[in-house]
């Protein structure tokens, strides 16, 4: 079995191929493909309710797909096919799959009632099987990354929102996953709690770390993303290089889009 952070030669860290997702009569994701390379930086961009934030929830299996196909690292999210029928796996087997895969959300979701410290070694430990010791050093090595190793013993509700969304990232990171996924991870901040997320968020681009973000902050994916996908009404309208998508979009939906949030 692939490791996560030795991803199969030549094959994406995420594909996903014609992916379905209804709700009743709403169609949230309407044929998505989307490949993702290794260290790359892929930011979706376009209006609310155009399914950036499902199509998330469909690689980290918080949603299931209607149709379609979902790989990560390689192999087939939620299904395993066995004399080429599709096998639903256990929800062990799905947990496993989540575990390789982290997700940074527009609200903290920290435990309140842990320390920082605590928050962040509680997934190694508990889904990952490490032992303390190796918990913590691991903890102190992401809380440096994300320059809050001087509140390890601090509470939830003793940091500002800046500061929780950054130990949201340290919990993922602690994970070792293949590939980080954030959903607005700015949308529920200050505006002056916003740079240091981001910040953040570009020393991890720069590092080689494999992100999809959801954003709605242009300037960032100016400066950070490898590609920008344009998503409108469930759809993949349009995907190309920043500069491209940004400053010179083909297609009308997205020339709109762009020029009403600038």
């Amino acid at each position: 079995m692939t490791s996560p952070t030795n991803p199969q030669p030549n094959l994406p860290i995420v594909s996903a191929v014609n992916v379905v997702k209804t709700y009743g009569s709403i169609r949230a994701l309407d044929n998505v493909s989307l490949d993702v390379e290794s260290g790359t930086v892929t930011c979706v961009i376009g209006p609310s309710g155009s399914g950036k934030s499902t199509f998330l929830r469909c690689i980290n299996q918080l949603e299931t797909p209607d149709g379609g196909a979902i790989r990560v690292n390689g192999e087939l999210a939620g299904h395993r096919v066995v004399g080429g029928c599709l096998h639903p796996l256990t929800s062990r087997e799905i947990a496993r799959q989540r575990s390789r895969i982290g997700m940074v959300f527009q609200r903290f979701n920290l435990f309140p009632h842990m320390t920082v410290l605590q928050n962040v070694t509680e997934g190694p430990r508990q889904v990952l099987g490490h032992p303390g010791r190796q918990c913590r050093e691991t903890a102190a090595r992401v809380l440096e990354q994300v320059g809050l190793s001087h509140k390890l013993d601090a509470y939830p509700s003793e940091l500002s929102g800046g500061q929780q969304q950054r130990v949201a990232i340290a919990r993922a990171l602690a994970m070792d996953p293949a590939v980080m996924l954030f959903d607005e991870p700015t949308s529920a901040l200050d505006p002056e709690l916003v740079g240091e997320v981001l910040k953040v968020m570009k020393d991890l681009a720069m590092s080689g770390t494999t992100m999809i973000v959801v954003t709605h902050e242009l300037a960032f994916a100016s400066d950070v993303a490898d590609s920008v996908a344009f998503m409108a009404e469930g759809r993949l309208v349009e995907i190309g290089s920043a500069d491209q998508i940004l400053t010179d979009p083909k297609e009308e939906r997205t020339r709109a889009f762009i020029s009403a949030v600038r």
